[in-house]
C-alpha cells in the first residue's frame, strides 16, 4: 500500500539534538535526506561516523521505518533499524523523533532526536 506523506524530506539537512549513550550519532553528524514518493534515503557523516546510508519508507503520513549502516572512526561497520515519528515546530522546521536498535555490535537500542537545519550547503555524496 502506498502512503501519501505529510512531509517532504527531499534535500533537507538534519543534525542530532539528542541521542542515547550507546548511539554513535552526535551534533557533528549531518544527514542529507532524499525522497521519492513514500521512499526515503539519506547519506550521513561527521563526528564518529565516517560515512553512512539509510533506506526506508513512510508507513504512515508522518512515520518512517528504515535500515541503516555506517562505518565509524574505529573502522567498525555498524548496522541497525529505526522507526521515526516526524513532527513540525512552530517555525515550520521538521524534527525526527527516532527509536532505533543496533543489529550489530552490542544490539542495544535507544532514542534520538534530529532537527532540521537551514543554511548547510553542499552535498554528502
Amino acid at each position: 500500500m502506498r502512503i501519501t506523506p505529510r512531509f517532504e524530506l527531499e534535500g533537507k539537512m538534519f543534525v542530532a539534538r539528542e541521542n542515547t549513550g550507546s548511539g554513535e550519532v552526535d551534533a557533528q553528524t549531518v544527514f542529507e535526506y532524499h525522497q521519492d514518493g513514500d521512499m526515503i534515503w539519506a547519506l550521513y557523516a561527521g563526528g564518529e561516523i565516517v560515512r553512512g546510508h539509510l533506506l526506508g519508507r513512510y508507513v504512515a503520513e508522518d512515520r518512517l521505518v528504515f535500515s541503516y549502516h555506517h562505518l565509524n572512526n574505529s573502522g567498525a561497520l555498524m548496522t541497525g533499524k529505526c522507526e521515526t515519528a516526524i513532527t513540525e515546530d512552530p517555525q515550520g522546521k521538521l524534527q525526527l523523533n527516532e527509536t532505533w536498535e543496533w543489529t550489530s555490535g552490542d544490539l542495544s537500542s535507544g532514542t534520538s532526536v534530529l532537527v532540521e537545519v537551514a543554511g548547510l550547503s553542499g552535498s554528502l555524496q
